[in-house]
């Protein structure tokens, strides 16, 4: 029983107008789902991934009226996401530059060409050289050229002060190897170490685990990160539902979202973690060529549609 990659990440943003146009306009995503956070419907839940929608390629936010996130510990502290090759890097570098965003400088980091930079808000990303392994789904509306758009989630960092019992959750419950190790871009005495997920040498199916003991506990906010997914065949999913219990780790139960099935938990730090479902996908209820244009809900919301759209703020 593997995990294959991440899933999704799931942020925080306290500006969906802004959000939108950052991640369709200047990033090129596709907002494949716009929905409503499923525990608050006040909040929307919006979804951007590749072309056709595909797990292991979306970021999503809840849009949550909140003050920033002082950032710290025991919380995810940077998104990968995946373009293929140095050239590419560089076209992403004079993008982001000219349009005034937030961008470090080119840099090589575990082995791989690594550009950060950060949202409006203050969420930290980074674009990283995948080598052009894997399927690529460009999207055919999105302002950048099919060979400059991101292919998907790469490597997700999340900060701790101390790794064992971290360690003991990544491998033990969630059978995870540790790979490597490379020193912190930010602080050369801490570590960040490596862990995989399925076969392997793949960035969409690793987790960076950076332990820095002088740092605080981060506060959560807008630009910081609700939660990390990791993907499951559907055919696994019960079998996760069973060792979690069996295990005796406090969790949520078996959750449908209708477009994945998710089951949550916290490792030892206190960061949420998702096991969720490939199937059965965002084109369930929507035509591929429409995906985000309107409003969704899943069934067991739609008789609230009325009330649920008259508290959300038009897009």
């Amino acid at each position: 029983m593997q995990l294959s990659g991440i899933h999704h990440l799931t942020a925080v943003s306290a500006d969906a107008p802004g959000n939108v146009k950052f991640y369709t306009k200047l990033l090129g995503l596709r907002l494949v789902k716009k929905t409503v956070n499923q525990d608050d419907v006040s909040a929307y839940h919006l979804f951007y991934a590749d072309g056709v929608a595909s797990p292991g390629s979306d970021i999503t936010f809840f849009d949550f009226p909140t003050a920033r996130e002082q950032r710290g510990n025991n919380t995810i502290t940077r998104t990968g996401m995946r373009v293929a090759g140095a050239a590419n890097l560089r076209w992403w570098h004079e993008r982001l530059k000219t349009a005034g965003v937030t961008v470090g400088e080119l840099a090589e980091r575990d082995g791989r060409l690594t550009l950060d930079f950060e949202d409006p808000e203050g969420q930290r990303l980074a674009l990283v050289d995948d080598g052009g392994k894997g399927a690529a789904h460009p999207y055919a509306k999105s302002p950048v050229p099919a060979e400059q758009q991101i292919r998907g989630l790469g490597p997700i960092t999340m900060t701790v002060p101390e790794l064992r019992l971290t360690d003991l959750a990544l491998t033990q419950v969630m059978n995870m190897k540790p790979v490597r190790d490379y020193p912190h871009p930010e602080s050369n005495r801490d570590s960040v170490h490596v862990y995989e997920m399925g076969e392997g040498g793949y960035p969409g199916a690793e987790l960076h685990v950076a332990v820095r003991p002088n740092l605080a506990p981060a506060h959560p906010g807008a630009g910081g990160v609700h939660h990390v997914a990791f993907r499951s065949p559907d055919a696994d999913y019960e079998a996760w539902a069973e060792r979690l219990r069996e295990l005796r780790i406090p969790n949520s139960g078996k959750v449908d979202r209708y477009w994945f099935r998710s089951l949550y938990f916290r490792e030892p730090n206190g960061i949420l973690f998702e096991i969720a479902t490939d199937g059965p996908g965002f084109a369930v209820d929507e035509p591929l060529d429409k995906l985000g244009e309107s409003l969704v809900l899943p069934p067991f919301l739609e008789g609230k549609r009325q009330q649920i759209e008259a508290g959300l703020k038009p897009l």
